[in-house]
């Protein structure tokens, strides 16, 4: 079973190898645990024919070979026999969440009924309500975080339902939560955000959540802390689809457009585009949008062509994923360029085909969402400037019917509805968003123009559910918001002269620790040879380099592939300073190698532990030198 278990944790190639070791020993356990190895065997192995399968009418094995098919055939059979099996049943409400959704909820509410503190139940119907329909799981929601503190997907998924429900005080205390969990968890393992996915999604997340409240200042930030966090070249390179670096720069684009900080949209440093065909589509759209509202149309005439001739680029195979964002884009801009130029039809024309397209995207991606403002609020704001209130009224309720309790479109009411002199309405609408930004930054120029309609109103809560205030909640037990680099583990060994050997005597320094298998290693000596050719060009940055390996003092001392470098090499013949920094495997009990540099105050800021040595000197001093401007 412990094999059953791993089977569970890994790559498919690694699974498939642990299953078969499982069925291999299946004679030696009950009956009811070789019916679960049995059930996965059936979902990871291909072309299998479990025996367990009968030839009965109601057998799938007769009609199809499809592998996910014979694993619920196969978890259902377990539910039978053993009808109090909890976790049988909270799988097989799994397996159902894409085909079966009323089946799924009826299964995970029968193993609620049994333990109301199931952590995979409540899970999986978070998962299962992920979608229009949310609020049947708040139940879950609120249980799920309080099961599980110390999982940071546990605190995450409640977020989106909460998001998507416009419970946005909740969803931005649920993504707070998730951040910090995370947060503490690369602490303890001594990892970085291009480590853990879940870090940068949840921060983008509480960005979006936070420009939800109005709270400008804090999503920004907030994007800007992604975007200063340690780069590595294979974790977050600049064509990753969806690595910490680019959740930043959607995360920032995103919020400098809502909050229109125009002027910072143009410096250079605010986004240090790159090279690739989406940096120069996301380049060519943030200064054509940034022209167009700052009155330089020559301007965002000259970007907006930039961003046209990315047509053809943008129709190839590689791109496919960007085409959507692409096109809308492309009408965005054209509508805004037409209303800017006089041509009001033509302009609201083509902002209404493109409000149409962002919302059916929406729709299909909401996580958050892909596209960076919802242009049914760009539209109902062209129809106010227009001085047509019904227009835009009916373009504000568009949006919330995707983004409910939207503070945005609700500012956009509050006007729409007063020009109208629908006061109701009006009121209604300052009331909800009274409530949505009560603690919003001051002077936001959206609440600023709806209060400014002389309407009395109270903060009123239009949730399916109570929130709690974000700001009065208290997390710090959960972890730090934000990541920071941590204190170096103790050094502790002897050098190749029997000297000790501390990181305390570097303070000041820069140091580059290269863990690596011993002089016996080929692929370990090549790494340090090349190294020790560039050793001026590390002391030329206030490096110090220490290589450390198991071998002993003697051996490291006779050295002959090694008795040319200029660095220390050092002996951790027991492997302890491997286990303290990380660079030691658990599970196969052996040493890795790892590359880990720590900063003049004897903090980690980059490391990369693994089956390969590192080799991109370039990377890691071009980091060394961006490290010194801020320390």
């Amino acid at each position: 079973m412990a094999y059953w278990g791993l089977a569970r944790t890994g790559d498919d190639k690694r699974n498939q190898a642990f299953i078969r070791e499982a069925a291999k020993l299946k004679h030696k356990v009950t009956e009811r645990e070789r019916m679960f190895i049995e059930a996965w065997h059936a979902l990871l192995i291909p072309d299998v024919q479990p025996q367990v399968l009968d030839k009965s009418a109601d057998s799938p094995n007769k009609s199809t070979n499809n592998r996910e098919e014979k694993f619920k055939y196969l978890l259902e059979k377990i539910c039978l026999k053993y009808p109090d099996d909890l976790e049988a049943k909270s799988l097989l409400g799994l397996a159902n969440l894409g085909n079966n959704r009323y089946g799924s909820e009826l299964i995970l509410r029968q193993v609620l009924a049994a333990d109301p503190r199931h952590p995979g139940a409540h899970h999986y119907r978070i998962h299962l309500w992920d979608g229009k329909e949310g609020s049947y799981a708040l139940d879950s929601c609120k249980s799920l975080g309080q099961i599980a503190p110390g999982v940071g997907h546990a605190q995450h998924m409640p977020g989106h339902i909460y998001s998507q429900l416009g419970m946005w005080q909740e969803g931005a205390i649920a993504m707070d939560s998730a951040t910090r969990v995370e947060s503490n968890y690369m602490r303890k393992r001594m990892i970085f955000p291009f480590n853990d996915w879940n870090y940068t999604h949840n921060r983008n997340y509480l960005s979006y959540i936070q420009e939800q409240l109005g709270m400008a200042d804090a999503a920004i930030a907030g994007a800007r802390e992604i975007l200063s966090t340690p780069f590595d070249p294979k974790d977050n390179k600049s064509d990753d689809s969806y690595g910490s670096r680019w959740q930043g720069i959607l995360a920032l684009v995103r919020a400098l457009i809502k909050f229109e900080h125009w002027q910072e949209m143009l410096k250079p440093e605010t986004f240090s585009w790159r090279d690739s065909f989406r940096d120069k589509m996301y380049k060519a759209y943030v200064e054509t949008m940034a022209n167009i509202h700052l009155g330089d149309l020559d301007k965002a005439v000259t970007s907006f062509n930039e961003h046209a001739e990315l047509k053809k680029d943008a129709a190839k195979p590689e791109n496919g994923w960007l085409l959507d964002i692409y096109s809308i884009q492309s009408l965005e801009l054209q509508g805004l360029l037409a209303l800017a130029t006089g041509e009001k039809l033509t302009g609201l024309g083509i902002l209404s085909d493109a409000a149409k397209r962002e919302f059916e995207l929406r729709e299909k991606s909401n996580d958050p969402p892909r596209y960076s403002s919802v242009l049914y609020n760009t539209l109902g704001r062209a129809y106010l400037a227009e001085k047509s209130p019904a227009l835009a009224a009916v373009a504000f309720e568009k949006t919330l019917e995707r983004v409910r309790n939207d503070g945005f479109a609700l500012s956009g009411l509050v006007e729409a509805y007063a020009t109208l002199g629908e006061k109701a309405k009006a009121q209604d609408a300052l009331g909800r968003l009274l409530f949505v930004w009560s603690d919003a930054d001051p002077n936001l120029g959206f609440l600023e123009r709806a209060k400014a309609c002389g309407l009395d109103a109270q903060p009123r809560d239009a949730s399916p559910g109570p929130q709690r205030n974000y700001k009065r909640v208290t997390l710090d037990h959960l972890g730090p918001q934000r990541w920071e680099p941590y204190e170096a583990p103790e050094l502790s060994a002897n050098d190749s002269k029997g000297k000790p050997v501390s990181l305390k005597e570097y303070r000041g320094k820069n140091v580059l620790l290269v863990f690596y298998l011993g002089q016996e290693c080929p692929h370990c000596v090549k790494q340090l040879v090349e190294i020790n050719k560039r050793k001026n060009e590390f002391s030329a940055v206030d490096t110090e380099i220490l290589a450390i390996s198991s071998n002993t003092p003697e051996q490291n001392a006779t050295s002959e592939k090694l008795k040319d470098s200029n660095f220390r090499l050092i002996s951790d013949v027991k492997l302890e300073n491997a286990k303290r920094f990380k660079s030691y495997d658990d599970f196969e009990n052996q040493a890795l190698h790892s590359t880990i540099l720590v900063d003049k105050s004897g903090r980690v800021r980059w490391a990369r532990n693994g089956g390969a040595p590192f080799t991109d000197l370039e990377f890691l001093l071009s980091e060394i030198r961006r490290l010194n401007q801020e320390q």
